[in-house]
């Protein structure tokens, strides 16, 4: 059997880059997944992947900052599979800029995205854990269930991203306090923390020229000077960025019951570079 088989997985920001390799990974070894995403087209296309390979998905498209959507993504989860066993707050960006030119749209964006989305979903997920956890206390049952909460080795500070590191170190005081408040539900919360990796986000740019995607409705700067990622190379232990797949081998690991005594810790998945 499937090391997650008939297990329920929530993973926000999912089709697309990490999340994307999170779900495809989830599904692979049993799990049905919620998929989410911004645009309809990424999110169903990995549902139709989950699909084909044997496994189960629906979507939910949409923002995560969205005051509706951590209703809809938890209703999601439970009409179509009646509940909930792994949630991985995965979705987000990055929107730079030193302090003093960063504006309150920056700062909100990035912190709505990082940190106030997962508590929400979180808080509307309880409920439903609660409950079948205690019907499961009730007939001698011991079931885990797990949270994962992505996290970046800029929890620790990086110029330039005030918005994304605060938010970054506040998704990780969530994970530890949220290991003590759901322990007694039988609920492994623990975080991972990224460095380089290889997505759209952190792509390397041709000389000067900017690349932007659009994340509702704003123009957003993303990419990575080449001379700053051959830099990081140098640093880096492993030699290299990591690959979307090993970063959601990284999730994986809190998610299969090898974990099941493990909460409220912090894994940095970054090839020997950084520390939170």
């Amino acid at each position: 059997m499937k090391k997650l088989e008939g297990k329920v997985a929530l993973v926000t920001g999912s089709g697309r880059g990490i999340g994307r390799s999170v779900a495809l990974k989830l599904a692979a070894d049993g799990a049905r997944v919620v998929v989410n995403d911004l645009d309809a087209g990424p999110a169903e296309e990995v549902v139709a992947q989950i699909r084909e390979a044997g496994g189960d998905a629906v979507a939910c498209v949409g923002s995560v900052t969205a005051v509706d959507f951590a209703d809809r993504f938890i209703k999601t989860a439970v009409d179509n599979y009646g509940g909930i066993d792994i949630i991985v707050n995965n979705a987000g960006y990055t929107w730079d800029n030193v302090i003093q030119k960063m504006s309150d749209e920056q700062w909100y964006a990035i912190i709505d995205c990082h940190l106030t989305a997962p508590f929400r979903i979180l808080r509307t997920a309880y409920p439903v854990i609660s409950a079948a956890a205690k019907a499961e206390a009730a007939e001698g049952r011991v079931v885990h269930r797990k949270v994962v909460n992505i996290s970046s080795i800029a929890a620790a500070g990086n110029a330039g991203q005030a918005n994304y590191s605060t938010a970054k170190a506040g998704i990780l005081g969530m994970t530890k306090t949220m290991s003590k408040e759901w322990g007694r539900h039988k609920v492994n919360v623990n975080a991972v923390a990224y460095g380089h990796i290889e997505t759209r986000m952190t792509q390397a740019l041709a000389g000067d020229a900017s690349k932007t995607v659009n994340i509702e409705g704003r123009e957003i700067k993303v990419g990575i000077q080449a001379a700053a990622i051959e830099a990081g190379k140098q640093m880096c232990p492993l030699g290299r960025p990591g690959t979307p797949d090993e970063a959601a081998g990284a999730v994986y690991l809190f998610c299969i019951p090898e974990s099941d005594y493990v909460s409220g810790q912090v894994l940095v998945c970054g090839g020997g570079l950084g520390t939170v």
